[in-house]
């Protein structure tokens, strides 16, 4: 076995940004949208609704959750206690997670508001991030359909909150803004529609602008931003939200997953009067050490199969196959590029 040290230059960082459709099969658009009455009814039912793409319930792509500072839109814990409810612990997480302050306010765009949707892409979706500027989500009220994207695009100064970069969700598709109501494509008087969080994989959707009318950008959708809390499953704030998204016209929810790859090269360099003799058995005497065939002495030929990368105790840390046999000798020098994927 012979050994060579490795030099500064002979290692190469490369990091690659890789997307993907965010569904299951990779696919970017999701067009099948089904629910679990077993999951809905149960207790987490309380709290989230898990959307699927196929009847079977199986490969859960998102959930849908509500939240109410108040408490409203679904049964407080205690009667005897107002305003403490699955939808009020909901938001307090979020103010947790997003804003890191239990005091903070969720403003969208230019308006505070106190309720809000959150679609949260199963984990092992998203990989590292949501991709920004690939989202088309179409949403159907009572007085129009919405089409909404994020404002990456149109974004010089990127905001980060405790869960990382955030975009407004506006009107367009795509990444591409409509600005049929208002220049940021926007609502006019309830701010943007929520919130893109590309690092957690979630979208925050801004209960007041779905409701608002279609005269000021809105879609007229009912939400629960009253004081009647919803005992069954079929009529939570989640199901409403649910069914304006699976009951769309030309029904769309596009995102693209993203993630950075790196890669270390690391580059091996026989030079010709390198690695030209082998430690085989069938090459050299097991008794004496000596090459048994004599025209191997000033004219060997060797076949590299594997380079193996050391530590300076000698400790085997990874290999690395070649694709075929490499045929050296004297006469032959070699760069052979190792790549480690992390």
């Amino acid at each position: 076995m012979s050994f060579k040290r490795l030099e500064l230059d002979d290692f190469v960082v490369s990091t690659d940004s890789i997307t993907a459709g965010m569904w299951v099969g990779d696919i970017a658009t999701l067009t099948y949208f089904f629910t679990s009455s077993t999951q809905a009814a149960g207790a987490s039912g309380d709290y989230y609704l898990n959307v699927y793409s196929s009847s079977a319930a199986t490969d859960i792509q998102y959930a849908i959750a509500y939240a109410n500072e108040q408490g409203s839109g679904s049964l407080v814990y205690n009667v005897a206690v107002d305003g403490y409810s699955p939808s009020s612990t909901i938001y307090g997480q979020y103010q947790n997670l997003v804003l890191g302050d239990e005091n903070a306010a969720f403003i969208f765009g230019n308006y505070t508001s106190s309720y809000f949707y959150a679609l949260s892409i199963e984990r092992s979706r998203f990989k590292e991030a949501i991709l920004p500027g690939s989202l088309t989500l179409k949403i159907s009220g009572s007085q129009r359909a919405l089409t909404l994207t994020d404002d990456s695009a149109y974004t010089t100064t990127v905001t980060y909150t405790e869960a990382g970069r955030v975009y407004n969700i506006i009107s367009g598709s795509a990444g591409t803004r409509n600005t049929s109501v208002d220049s940021n494509g926007w609502t006019s008087n309830v701010g943007s529609y929520g919130w893109l969080l590309p690092d957690i994989g979630t979208i925050l959707l801004n209960g007041a602008a779905l409701s608002a009318s279609s005269a000021v950008g809105g879609a007229g959708l009912i939400t629960s931003g009253s004081a009647t809390a919803s005992a069954s499953p079929n009529t939570t704030p989640m199901a409403s939200v649910f069914q304006a998204i699976s009951g769309s016209t030309a029904k769309t929810f596009t995102l693209n997953s993203q993630e950075s790859v790196t890669s270390d090269f690391v580059f091996v360099r026989p030079r010709s009067s390198e690695f030209n003799y082998s430690e085989n058995p069938s090459f050299i005497s097991g008794s004496t050490g000596e090459v048994l065939y004599s025209s191997f002495i000033n004219n060997p030929q060797v076949y590299i199969t594997t380079v193996g990368l050391y530590n300076d105790n000698n400790e085997l840390l990874a290999v690395a196959k070649l694709s075929r046999p490499l045929l050296k000798d004297f006469t032959k020098e070699a760069l052979i590029r190792v790549k480690l994927d992390f």
